[in-house]
């Protein structure tokens, strides 16, 4: 069923090969292109993070989240956030977490809840990532994901990570 309003959605994006910034720019510039028209689209600061759970040697990321508002269901976001990847030249990866031109991961859908598999919403992950959480944070500390009490800033004040800290590539990208 399609939507006759709109949400706002949450999207890590996130880049360890070739010009990372510059894939960052594009993902975010296809993004808009789905927003719904004339709705701000909040971006976080890019970030340089070490690899979590990636294979030995892997580059370093540039991490970042954007909110844009969406009009559609979950899974329609999915398929564009995965012909953004496809476009900008992601290959369908041999092993978990191999080292990637982009990555775009919905973070949550307004308040709703999805678990159907291919789509977890909120993310699963999502409070438990420092690459995640900080860039978050930066763009909206006060946001109570669906299910949870505590805040995002709360999540990243009492995060329990071995990730290192953070490295600030750019502000304003």
């Amino acid at each position: 069923m399609k939507r006759l309003d709109y949400l706002r959605v949450g999207l890590a994006l996130g880049s360890n090969l070739g010009r990372r910034l510059v894939h960052l720019q594009e993902a975010r510039e296809l993004l808009k292109n789905i927003a719904v028209a004339g709705e701000p689209l909040l971006q976080a600061p890019v970030y340089q993070t070490e690899p979590v759970h990636c294979r030995a040697n892997s580059p370093d990321f540039y991490n970042t989240v954007v909110e844009i508002a969406f009009a559609g269901t979950p899974f329609e976001l999915l398929g564009h956030t995965q012909a953004i990847e496809f476009k900008l030249g992601r290959l369908t990866a041999p092993e978990p977490n191999a080292p990637r031109i982009i990555d775009v991961d919905i973070l949550y859908f307004g308040d709703e809840t999805v678990d159907a598999g291919l789509l977890v919403l909120p993310h699963p992950r999502l409070t438990t990532r420092r690459f995640v959480l900080q860039p978050l944070a930066d763009i909206r500390p006060d946001l109570v994901l669906p299910g949870d009490t505590a805040t995002i800033r709360e999540h990243l004040l009492h995060l329990d990570s071995p990730e290192s800290p953070l490295s600030l590539v750019q502000a304003s990208w």
